[in-house]
């Protein structure tokens, strides 16, 4: 054998010798993705219906004189209270040529005196209005319902009313008419609520939001709208433990604001990513990050 080829031979030996004592390179790890998650607390949720309206009184009626003369003196101001048969006011029937008695402006209706429309010295007749009583221990709202829903609404629901004078306070009235007769026009038939109002902090006239509320379910699991993804109609989420993801498949109910009632699929206590679950697949290793008091 000529020496070149015993040259290349031995060439060859070193290299392989070299390429079987070198490391293999290290395997990638998998990123770990950082998500924000919740805890799956339960909490009673309801479907409602949402409408817009205005509180009237219970009973209200305006005080008209039974002649026509001068107002001469004035009992009642606006927010007094009455009884059947108070005095309002009086007026003075002093014509030429006769001599009458003080004319009494008597309430016909229990209640508080919403306004009065006239001064001392006014001159007024049978047709001009002297004061509103209104009787407004219960108040009440008149709906006109989508006769779709009137299914759904029955004597003595429960309503939710919100007012703007008390942000923070939710009112409770319950269903206490509903007509039979739907509106041609419209589709609508009329309802009314009545809401106990003892303190007179819901007054006649004030805009009212009203919530129907036409289904409840008690002490449930419910999940934030963001932790759902769908695909192809079918919802699921993923819930990590040990700081793995798991899709997890669900089946959801009411839902209320940004809360889903939860029928399947997770019970409370589980930790579910409500950010960041769009770059996880089952078994992806996550680091949770602090969200305040969802987790």
């Amino acid at each position: 054998m000529k020496k070149s080829h015993i040259f290349i031979i031995c060439l060859f030996c070193v290299f392989f010798a070299l390429s079987g004592c070198s490391k293999k390179p290290s395997q990638t790890k998998e990123d770990v993705i950082p998500v924000r998650v919740m805890k799956i607390t339960s909490r009673d949720i309801q479907k409602t219906l949402d409408y817009v309206g205005d509180i009237r009184a219970e009973e209200q009626a305006i005080v008209y004189p039974r002649a026509s003369g001068k107002i001469v003196e004035k009992l009642k101001e606006d927010g007094s209270a009455v009884n059947k048969g108070d005095i309002i006011a009086y007026i003075d029937r002093d014509e030429v040529g006769f001599d009458f008695e003080k004319l009494p402006v008597e309430s016909f209706l229990a209640g508080i005196v919403g306004r009065v429309y006239v001064d001392k010295g006014a001159y007024v007749t049978p047709q001009t209005p002297v004061a509103l009583v209104v009787k407004m221990d219960n108040v009440e709202i008149g709906l006109d319902i989508p006769e779709k829903y009137l299914p759904n609404v029955f004597p003595g629901q429960t309503a939710e009313i919100g007012v703007d004078a008390y942000p923070e306070e939710v009112f409770i009235g319950k269903v206490t008419k509903i007509s039979p007769i739907v509106d041609l026009d419209t589709r609508t038939a009329p309802i009314e609520i009545s809401v106990s109002n003892k303190d007179y902090r819901l007054g006649p006239g004030m805009f009212a939001r009203v919530k129907l509320i036409i289904k409840e379910r008690k002490n449930v699991p419910v999940v934030l709208q963001e932790a759902i993804v769908s695909e192809k109609c079918n919802p699921y989420v993923y819930v990590v433990k040990e700081n793995i993801s798991y899709r997890r498949d669900v089946k959801l109910g009411l839902r209320k604001g940004p809360y889903y009632e939860v029928t399947e699929g997770l019970t409370e206590g589980d930790v579910v990513v409500i950010m960041g679950q769009q770059l996880l697949t089952d078994g992806t290793q996550v680091l949770i990050e602090e969200t305040g008091n969802t987790y």
